[in-house]
């Protein structure tokens, strides 16, 4: 199983011709290969696994993901209280 999340593409730039990308996770941006969705534009919704932008999403789906996501680091965080 992989985990696979989602943010918003902020900025595209070509690395020796390969297709990259700076993706903001919230507040977070790092550098994520686009290769996978060519399609993919500014302002566009990706999911990315292990550096690699792996499909398209909405920003509806986007935010669910995200809200889960906390949901999840939240009731991790009570458990370990």
């Amino acid at each position: 199983m992989c985990l696979g999340i989602p943010g918003r593409i902020v900025r595209i730039i070509d690395e020796q011709g390969l297709r990259m990308g700076e993706i903001d996770f919230g507040g977070v941006t790092r550098k994520v290969c686009l290769a996978y969705v060519p399609e993919a534009l500014i302002g566009d919704y990706a999911i990315v696994h292990a550096g690699f932008a792996i499909s398209r999403v909405d920003e509806q789906a986007a935010a669910r993901t995200l809200e889960l996501a906390r949901e999840i680091e939240t009731q991790l965080a009570e458990e370990n209280e």
